[in-house]
């Protein structure tokens, strides 16, 4: 939960119960309590969210690197790795380990969930139904709580138990079929499916919890992967039904607009611009390409001609550009009013300057260290206002149960074998 002052944040007094793992699920809790909701955060006694293992980039070398300090610091001895992605996702939650399959951690998460205001949970339909978990059967139980479920493919259908990981559900819906070049099929390089459903299912919760402050009622809340993904493909998917073909694997470039994408400059480097109307194209010749002429060329004069003539009219600008270095490149194509870009590395985005220049980052305290973490990109309150530590494993449970349910806190705390 975020320290400091959040009383007069949006979402100040709403719990959220979220039984979640890897990255949709806690990706829309972690949103929430961006926004100042209190967020506990229901995990495995044996390991934990998944996300926890995902990888153990984050050290305290690391972290002591990021904060500034000359040496690792004293106070990370409890956990000399984290996670990369659990960084991510889990600032400002309250970690609980319980056992949900035992008696013993059925019902102290009964109770949190009847004192929540949302539950969310990312359990296979199935599973959920087996344990009264799934939004139907919450909502019996707890009428004035706004259950969640994030799945892979939805609560019902021939693939609603299917197993659904990021790759698979790109692959179901087309994604890896559009991305890519030529003949190299590619994923797209970060978790998109996921990150589309949590980001659905964070402004659905958002929408119900308005429903029931207008009405008195809590609406259930479905989201699978799969829909999330279907309709962020809209516009490939009308261009297909509607022009008759598949659209093309095309890298960088655009199936209708050119000059579109990545070039080479003089000195090795990358930068990628596009040129989207008429008047932009007569001032590309004039001042980027020095060739008035080739603006009125019948090969290029149009949209549709430069796209039917994409490959001769790459060539051409290649051939420029690689008279000039990228500063050099880019100082006319600023010049000519032309939307442009480098070419960075992850890494580089770290020190990027309009991040620097907007104080984009915060630091975490974490299990080992204060961590540069980024801002949201809304972030309502004061400049100072603290967003709330990744939380060790179980970190919470004896505070939370001694809050929620008291009777069971020496019983779950035994069993799980954390604080």
């Amino acid at each position: 939960m975020s320290t400091g002052s959040t009383k007069d944040l949006p979402l100040a007094g709403i719990t959220v119960v979220a039984l979640e793992q890897a990255v949709a699920a806690p990706f829309a809790s972690r949103q929430l309590a961006d926004l100042g909701a209190r967020v506990i955060k229901i995990e495995r006694p044996d390991g934990g969210d998944f996300a926890r293992g995902y990888d153990r980039t984050v050290t305290r070398d690391s972290a002591a690197a990021q904060a500034g300090s000359a040496s690792p610091l004293a106070d990370a001895e409890e956990a000399p790795t984290l996670s990369s992605a659990f960084l991510w996702l889990n600032r400002g939650k309250e970690s609980v380990t319980l056992d949900i399959k035992s008696e013993e951690g059925k019902a102290p998460l009964e109770r949190l969930i009847a004192g929540a205001d949302v539950f969310i949970e990312n359990l296979s339909p199935s599973a959920a139904r087996r344990a009264g978990l799934d939004p139907r059967s919450v909502q019996i139980r707890h009428p004035n709580v706004i259950a969640c479920s994030v799945s892979g493919y939805g609560e019902t259908g021939p693939m609603a138990d299917a197993k659904a990981y990021d790759l698979l559900v790109q692959g179901e819906t087309g994604m890896i079929a559009l991305t890519g070049d030529g003949d190299m099929m590619a994923k797209v390089g970060i978790s998109i499916a996921d990150i589309a459903a949590g980001s659905y299912a964070y402004s659905s919760i958002l929408a119900a919890l308005l429903h029931r402050f207008r009405t008195g009622r809590a609406e259930p809340v479905q989201i699978s992967l799969f829909d999330a993904l279907s309709e962020w493909l809209g516009y490939p998917l009308h261009y297909a039904l509607h022009g008759g073909r598949e659209p093309a694997r095309r890298g960088t470039s655009h199936a209708t607009i050119a000059p579109y994408g990545a070039f080479t400059t003089g000195d090795g480097n990358i930068i990628l611009f596009a040129v989207q109307s008429e008047r932009e194209w007569t001032r590309f010749c004039e001042i980027v390409m020095s060739d008035r002429a080739l603006a009125a060329d019948e090969r290029f004069d149009s949209q549709h001609s430069r796209v039917g003539n994409a490959k001769l009219l790459e060539e051409i600008i290649s051939a420029r550009l690689s008279q000039l270095t990228q500063v050099e490149a880019l100082g006319l194509l600023k010049d000519a009013d032309i939307a442009v870009a480098r070419l960075n590395g992850i890494s580089d985005l770290a020190d990027h300057e309009q991040l620097v220049a907007r104080d984009r980052w915060i630091d975490t305290p974490t299990p080992v260290g204060p961590v540069r973490t980024l801002l949201p990109p809304w972030a309502p309150g004061s400049q100072g206002r603290e967003y709330g530590t990744v939380p060790r494993l179980g970190e919470h449970t004896r505070s939370v149960l001694a809050e929620f349910s008291p009777a069971d806190i020496e019983s779950t705390t035994e069993r799980t074998a954390h604080p």
